[in-house]
């Protein structure tokens, strides 16, 4: 079972599946309490659970997977990552990260990831060997991208200053700003 499956699902379904399952006091609780006596009361019927988002990354190491429905704010709905996690498969801050995730412990705020599945859509096992992007080898253009045409007319005069003001090579960026 998904975990964002259930926050997109309406409380009258999460009251129904709380009342198949049996949770105690159901109609009182608030949509992130349901859900969450929902998780754990699956957990204890064996079914693994599964979240993803995208990883935050904070200075003190762990992380949270934040959720675009939220607009990657922190929330108390966020999935907590630990540190050894961050620094055993090589996370960054902007990974999309899936997994299985457990109800929070005693005393503990946030839903924890406890095995990752997949990190950008790939094994996590590929993940470790990544370069960071500081570290990558810029290759420059070194071929000329030719803007002017071969015909004589004014319309040719535009592309033609580009290429002596700015010339543009294959494979560069740039940004064209003009009016709408």
């Amino acid at each position: 079972m998904q975990l964002s499956e259930l926050k997109t699902l309406h409380v009258s379904k999460l009251l129904d599946m709380a009342t198949e399952l049996a949770i105690e006091n159901a109609n009182r609780m608030r949509k992130m309490e349901l859900i969450y006596a929902i998780l754990k009361a699956k957990a204890k019927n064996g079914d693994t659970i599964y979240g993803d988002g995208t990883l935050e990354v904070l200075s003190d190491g762990f992380g949270f997977l934040r959720s675009s429905d939220t607009s990657y704010l922190a929330n108390p709905d966020d999935i907590y990552v630990s540190p050894s996690q961050v620094r055993r498969f090589n996370l960054r801050t902007g990974d999309t990260v899936e997994g299985e995730i457990r109800t929070p412990k005693e005393g503990e705020r946030y839903v924890a990831l406890t095995k990752l599945e997949s990190i950008n859509g790939f094994p996590p096992e590929a993940n470790k060997n990544k370069i960071m992007f500081e570290n990558l080898t810029p290759l420059h253009p070194t071929r000329h991208l030719k803007l002017e045409r071969d015909i004589k007319s004014e319309e040719n005069i535009t592309s033609r200053v580009i290429d002596m003001i700015a010339p543009v090579g294959c494979g560069q960026r740039g940004l064209l700003v003009a009016p709408p």
